[in-house]
């Protein structure tokens, strides 16, 4: 399937049931449908062919998805931008996926204004939200046009149903380019079919979901729409990350499903409002993206409900290497299964997973190394980068990068990320187990933990906490805390106390601009 079909799939169940709302307005699937087909028009018009590539530079705004299925219909590639990347990286993105048309909000007309002129392949530019100061509907000499949204799709008319193969591309997504030069994950029909199929079998539908996205729709709560289209349900869109807007909108919306990366997750469990707030009408919140706390999930399990339900994938293969569903978090008698929250839940149905050690062999159960996967969730490779794509699938499997096991029960356990294991003293430590260890203490917020240089261990346990609004514990009652629950070898020999911790576009804390920031002192 491409990714207009999880729309026209929805319409077909009722062409006037909600699809997408925000600020209280309401589109149907018919009205999305009928946008979708007046931006494949406006694309079509404006020379771009199937298999050409279409960026949308756009906070979470109904238009601006609805965009999505303009471009898939009129089998284009769809790369999402974000807006939170600074000007030089979104520059560097859009050359680099050979971008022909750039699709932005206002907000974003001054970071465009300076790229612009660097980006030769980009012919038109469509201001999202209105006229940008030098609109000129007409091809400048260069061939270029820069025009508002009425100029662009007013004139659009229907095009003729495409033939596009539904295994052809769908998307090209950045990564996080927080250890390098960005790559482009190519996404397939075919892989985000796989994605959508897993998450239906694997979490709780029903008919006619509501699902709410505070997230950017540019990552995972972008991609998480799908099934809820696929299903006839509607799209509740938070222009931006508000928890206590998140709070008021479930009950009065009926939502039934979300998802928010753990950071978020600690933040309305921090709200003053959440244990009075109706969340009875949830079936399925969603929590990745980045390890979360296990005393955090069990608050999160006790305080919001039996409803909580994790996912693990990373870009190059979305959302659904292995899950966790709701009832998974607790044991055959009901009670919360304590031992079992660490874990990223049992690979999903239709993906392989296995560990690997460094020689290529595969591992038994319980012995730690490289998550690897296989199948039909995989991308097709990096964009115009051959040899980050054979390093990536080297030995016929895909590496993710993440260090793990897998128990006598197929539950999978991430213990870190390669790169972020530290060696002190001759030990292995992982940094998710010192994070889990601190996370436990009530005063604690959200930590990272980093290895830096010793002249005696060779390097050195690093906290850095973020502490509860209030709280007043110490560092030396920190590394105490952790000591009783991990030992001393792995506790940390250093803890600093940050307002805040550096984060990524999407929420996860960078650790390398916290090694930056602890080597300048």
């Amino acid at each position: 399937m491409r990714l207009v079909d999880y729309l026209d799939k929805g319409a077909s169940l009722g062409p006037d049931a909600a699809c997408l709302t925000t600020d209280g307005e309401t589109l149907s699937y018919a009205e999305v449908q009928q946008l979708s087909y007046r931006i494949a028009g406006a694309l079509e018009a404006t020379g771009v062919r199937p298999g050409g590539k279409v960026a949308i530079l756009s906070a979470n705004d109904p238009i601006a998805f609805s965009c999505v299925f303009g471009i898939s219909r009129a089998g284009a590639i769809w790369c999402p931008i974000n807006p939170r990347n600074e000007a030089a990286e979104n520059r560097e993105l859009l050359d680099q996926f050979d971008c022909e048309v750039l699709i932005y909000q206002s907000a974003f007309a001054p970071l465009v204004d300076r790229i612009r002129d660097s980006l030769p392949k980009v012919h038109t530019f469509v201001c999202l939200d209105g006229e940008p100061t030098d609109s000129d509907p007409d091809p400048h000499p260069s061939g270029r046009r820069i025009v508002g949204w009425d100029a662009f799709s007013g004139g659009a008319s229907q095009p003729a149903p495409d033939l596009t193969d539904p295994d052809d591309l769908a998307m090209i997504v950045g990564t996080g380019g927080t250890t390098g030069r960005p790559k482009g994950v190519m996404l397939g029909n075919a892989n985000l079919e796989t994605m959508t199929a897993l998450t239906l079998m694997g979490y709780p539908f029903g008919e006619r979901p509501v699902y709410l996205a505070l997230a950017p729709l540019t990552h995972a709560a972008g991609v998480l729409c799908f099934p809820v289209l696929a299903s006839g349900g509607e799209i509740v869109i938070m222009r931006a990350p508000d928890v206590h807007a998140f709070l008021e909108l479930i009950p009065r919306h009926g939502v039934t499903h979300t998802f928010l990366p753990p950071t978020l997750i600690y933040m309305v469990l921090a709200a003053p409002e959440l244990d009075s707030t109706d969340l009875s009408s949830l079936r399925c919140f969603w929590y990745g993206a980045a390890p979360m706390s296990v005393a955090r999930l069990e608050e999160a399990l006790q305080r919001i409900g039996p409803v909580m339900a994790q996912l693990f994938g990373q870009t190059e293969a979305p959302m659904m290497i292995s899950i966790l569903p709701p009832a998974a978090h607790f044991d055959a008698s009901g009670n919360i299964a304590r031992g079992r929250l660490s874990s990223a839940g049992r690979p999903s149905p239709l993906v392989t997973v296995a560990i690997m050690g460094a020689d290529g062999a595969l591992l038994p159960s319980g012995e730690r190394g490289e998550i690897v996967v296989r199948g039909s969730l995989v991308m097709r490779g990096y964009y115009r980068n051959p040899d980050a794509t054979a390093a990536a699938s080297a030995y016929g499997w895909h590496h993710t990068g993440d260090i793990g096991y897998l128990d006598g029960d197929n539950f999978l356990y991430i213990v870190d990320r390669a790169k972020d294991m530290i060696i002190t003293g001759g030990f292995n430590v992982y940094s998710t187990e010192v994070e889990q260890a601190l996370m436990a203490h009530t005063d604690v917020q959200d930590c990272a933990v980093v290895g830096q240089p010793d002249e005696k261990w060779g390097e050195r346990v690093v906290a850095v906490v973020q502490l509860q609004p209030g709280s007043l514990v110490g560092p030396d009652e920190l590394i105490a805390f952790a000591k009783a629950r991990i030992g001393s070898v792995k506790a940390p020999k250093q803890v600093l106390v940050w307002h805040d911790l550096p984060r990524s576009k999407v929420g996860k804390v960078v650790k390398p601009e916290i090694k930056a920031r602890l080597a300048t002192g």
